[in-house]
């Protein structure tokens, strides 16, 4: 079954959108924020704590699993599902990422991209045919594109050029494409220019994909330089398909985008900033690391549901983290998912409730204080 997207309600203040995505896995509510699992796993938790945080969606990298263990494993284990014990949907990036961040643009053509496998240092070809072939054996719900995702800044020559590098890829992709159970989505670029984006928008909806992803941010520009890159592409983007947003995952990115009619993101800052020691909170970023916190017998955060502030302290999980126990980084990286997962729920209620600006308003007061007054 190919996915659905049901559009429920737009808000009236804004174009942020109320919707359901239907999956072979269950119906989720959107906007919603997707956990990363790069190498099948979101690092440090079970299949169960991710349902715990009440997660939906997870996502999976094609280029990593391409590497190791390989598709053909994952194949003959029944697929990415069984293969993760995961019985929720999930989402497989193209590798068009690690374009941007491992390839070198010599190794770019027309045919693919060149890299060097940085486990055995064998050279690879990752063409648009192979991504999509992976991704079917992979068997997840939702593949994508393979792209040319470009840094920031980008002279429009190249950001054109890029844009029909990428079409074509989609074209290519998609001609071979061969998995019923899947759905997939193309990916709009253009960099910071808006003819570049609606050109991308209208040629890739002619191919009439499953959904639209907006791909080409977090690439080092500043945030109002995003906000505008997606307004771009929302702009013309058809009102039945979801809207995905790659890569992003800062609160206000994901309120801001909201507002700006994205229904989906995902990004590996929460387990990430676990991992060093940072909490998001309501009332802003925390760094547990900090010795204020030694004797602190409060949770992270006051009344938020997680099994992390409803069992622990922030002076346990500050002293987890100071002997470099895994658990202290499992805590948080359970409180701070759930913390992008909360976002979004009390966005959608906003969205219902026709307050989405004024739920911004109030959100940057409380997470940035003074630091935004």
């Amino acid at each position: 079954m190919k996915i659905r997207y049901e559009l429920l309600k737009e808000a009236k203040d804004c174009n942020a959108r109320l919707g359901i995505l239907h999956t072979n896995h269950g119906d989720y509510e959107t906007p919603m924020f997707m956990p990363v699992g790069t190498q099948a796993t979101v690092k440090t938790l079970s299949p169960e704590e991710i349902k715990d945080v009440k997660a939906g969606i997870i996502l999976a990298n094609t280029y990593h699993l391409w590497l190791r263990p390989g598709e053909d494993v994952v194949l003959h284990a029944g697929g990415l599902h069984k293969f993760m014990n995961y019985d929720g949907p999930i989402l497989t990036d193209s590798g068009g990422f690690q374009v941007f961040s491992l390839a070198k643009r010599k190794d770019i053509t027309e045919e693919g991209v060149k890299f060097k496998n940085q486990y055995n240092g064998d050279s690879l070809l990752l063409t648009p045919e192979k991504s999509i072939e992976i991704q079917n054996k992979l068997d997840s719900d939702i593949a994508m594109s393979f792209d040319e995702c470009i840094g920031y800044p980008a002279t429009y020559d190249y950001c054109k050029q890029s844009v029909e590098r990428t079409l074509r890829w989609a074209r290519r992709g998609k001609e071979v494409f061969n998995n019923d159970n899947q759905s997939l989505f193309g990916i709009v670029q253009g960099g910071d220019y808006e003819d570049l984006r609606r050109h991308c928008v209208e040629e890739l909806t002619k191919m009439d994909f499953d959904g639209y992803s907006v791909g080409g941010t977090s690439v080092g520009e500043d945030k109002e330089t995003q906000y505008r890159m997606v307004s771009y592409a929302t702009k013309y983007l058809p009102k039945d398909k979801v809207r995905y947003l790659m890569g992003v995952g800062d609160p206000i990115d994901i309120v801001e985008n909201v507002i700006r009619g994205i229904d989906i993101f995902d990004c590996v800052s929460p387990t990430r900033l676990a991992r060093h020691g940072h909490a998001l909170t309501r009332y802003g970023k925390i760094n547990l690391k900090n010795s204020k916190y030694k004797e602190d017998f409060t949770p992270v955060e006051e009344g938020c549901d997680c099994y992390c502030c409803k069992n622990y302290t922030k002076a346990y999980i500050k002293h987890l983290i100071n002997c470099e126990e895994t658990f202290g980084a499992r805590l948080l990286s359970i409180h701070n998912i759930r913390y992008l997962i909360r976002l979004t729920e009390e966005l959608r209620k906003a969205i219902k409730e026709d307050k989405v600006l004024e739920y911004r308003d109030k959100f940057i007061k409380d997470y940035y204080g003074d630091k935004n007054a």
